[in-house]
């Protein structure tokens, strides 16, 4: 419900000695949770009456200490760390927490089908993967349709299972699912306040614009800044649209002259390098103090984000069974040489005498995500 996976042990007493100097209010009493609810709405349990507040005759105010999942403590340092599963996965999802469901099965891996797919199910997933509890159980490959096999059909989780694969299934036949029934999830996560420290300006839509982020200085004053747009590429753009809440990244720009809209001019981050999975851009590689060659504002870092995005996965099959090795004449590849399709060493070849060795496949390329592939324009 507040996306963490797991409880600690509370110390009760600390906290019966405090309530008990304080004047508290009871509004809802005798809770009676199975464990196995997605939400505390779900469990059973009585409310005060209207203008009356229940004593709580011996007992005290509920408290709870929640375990982060692995995701969320990686600056942490705790005794016990939580494990997440190697054989479950979310694929294809735009948010931390979402995707589609895939587990692993004999070294391959497969997705679910969405026959009986129900929150309960989908929470188990949630939790063995260091998140709380389901938001959504989404069924129909709402999270794009996945490649390979089909290694589950409906699974019936209680909702207390440490994994999915605890949960009665059945295996699948050719005939029960095909991939457009891909189950997918919306976890719950810790609410972090990350989206709180970026923003995006100038953009002609709320999904694109020049990336400000918010620093402090030696007084603890804070003020927004603009990011060296030096090296900055795809992957440092897909962290900034998650910390966004924006989806993916379209594009990552290092020129942003034409969304100068705003009246932020320093670059307070430089040499910002991430390697795509982080949640937040303070979680990257950068220069601890600003070095940018270009510090001008129309050089400033900035994002195109987008709720969906193509998907492209080779049929590795396909290409094992049709390789092959052919020696082709060089006065024949002249047009591959000008689209660099050949090794660095062609360049220093007797043009147009001699031959190339080159490695033939056939290839097929699926697109398993939620948007149209759209190939940029080339360049004749």
């Amino acid at each position: 419900m507040l996306g963490f996976p797991h409880e600690r042990k509370v110390n009760k007493n600390f906290y019966k000695l405090y309530l008990e100097r304080q004047k508290n209010f009871f509004l809802i009493h005798s809770v009676g949770c199975t464990g196995t609810e997605v939400h505390l709405a779900a469990c059973p349990m009585e409310f005060s009456k209207p203008n009356a507040t229940w004593p709580c005759t011996g007992g005290m105010p509920a408290v709870v200490n929640c375990m982060p999942g692995p995701l969320f403590t990686q600056n942490i340092s705790l005794k016990k760390k939580i494990k997440v599963s190697s054989n479950v996965r979310l694929k294809g999802g735009a948010r931390m927490g979402e995707g589609r469901v895939e587990v692993l099965k004999d070294s391959e891996w497969g997705t679910v089908c969405d026959d009986r797919w129900n929150l309960q199910s989908a929470s188990v997933v949630c939790r063995e993967l260091g998140f709380g509890s389901a938001k959504e159980a989404l069924t129909g490959a709402r999270m794009g349709q996945g490649m390979g096999p089909i290694h589950m059909n409906e699974v019936k989780c209680l909702g207390n299972e440490k994994s999915v694969w605890s949960c009665p299934f059945k295996n699948i036949t050719a005939e029960d699912c095909k991939h457009v029934e891909d189950a997918a999830v919306r976890c719950n996560t810790p609410y972090m306040g990350l989206e709180n420290s970026i923003r995006i300006t100038g953009g002609r839509t709320r999904h694109e614009g020049r990336v400000e982020v918010l620093s402090s200085d030696s007084n603890g004053t804070e003020t927004w800044g603009l990011i060296c747009g030096e090296n900055w590429t795809t992957k440092e753009a897909m962290v900034a649209c998650r910390q966004l809440g924006l989806g993916y990244a379209n594009q990552g720009l290092q020129e942003t002259w034409y969304w100068d809209s705003s009246n932020v001019t320093e670059m307070v981050m430089s040499g910002v390098k991430c390697t795509g999975n982080e949640m937040a851009l303070s979680q990257c590689q950068h220069h601890k103090t600003v070095n940018c060659q270009r510090a001008a504002a129309k050089f400033a870092a900035g994002v195109i984000c987008s709720e969906t995005a193509s998907d492209l996965v080779l049929n590795a099959s396909l290409v094992q069974q049709t390789v092959y090795i052919e020696d082709r004449p060089l006065h024949m590849l002249y047009c591959a040489a000008e689209e660099n399709c050949l090794s660095k060493s062609a360049a220093k070849a007797n043009w147009p005498y001699g031959h190339r060795r080159l490695l033939r496949f056939s290839s097929e390329i699926h697109n398993i995500g939620r948007a149209d592939f759209k190939p940029k324009a080339g360049r004749h």
